[in-house]
């Protein structure tokens, strides 16, 4: 697919910040070590995203947040242009599933590539864009690689 506008930013021209809150706090703040963490039980041992306060596959309240990867891949993806906004780039936005869990997925930014380089399928790693006490998890293609291998020769 050819899009019409080239990606030029790697986020929107602004970022409304999550507020940090007991629950979500470790989430946000995460990214200052380099690490990507996502509750887990202790008991069924899944991945908990968004946090909660049980566990929705075996209902334990044994959550405590893990590092995680920080490798996936993009599930789905959107080039978001924001023409109501003066002089705002165009950028990627993409549904992310972590490697350690199929049902786990983030809506962030995807950077550091171009959209007609974008497909589903593509393997990321995390890179965290701080903005004040909060480390935003962004996306960027493993390795500088645009495509996954599909094994064709």
């Amino acid at each position: 697919m050819t899009y019409h506008h080239r990606v030029t930013a790697n986020g929107p021209p602004f970022r409304l910040l999550p507020r940090l809150d007991d629950a979500h706090r470790f989430f946000w703040t995460s990214g200052e070590d380099g690490k990507l963490r996502f509750l887990r039980c202790g008991e069924c041992r899944h991945y908990v995203h968004p946090p909660a306060p049980r566990c929705p596959y075996c209902l334990a309240d044994a959550l405590a947040p893990e590092a995680v990867s920080g490798r996936g891949v993009v599930h789905s993806f959107t080039v978001n242009c924001q023409q109501w906004v003066p002089d705002a780039e165009p950028y990627i936005i993409g549904l992310v599933t972590i490697a350690e869990q199929d049902d786990v997925r983030l809506t962030t930014n995807i950077i550091d590539t171009d959209a007609d380089d974008m497909v589903v399928g593509m393997e990321v790693e995390v890179a965290f864009e701080q903005a004040d006490d909060v480390w935003l998890p962004l996306f960027r293609p493993v390795g500088g690689a645009a495509r996954p291998d599909t094994g064709a020769a």
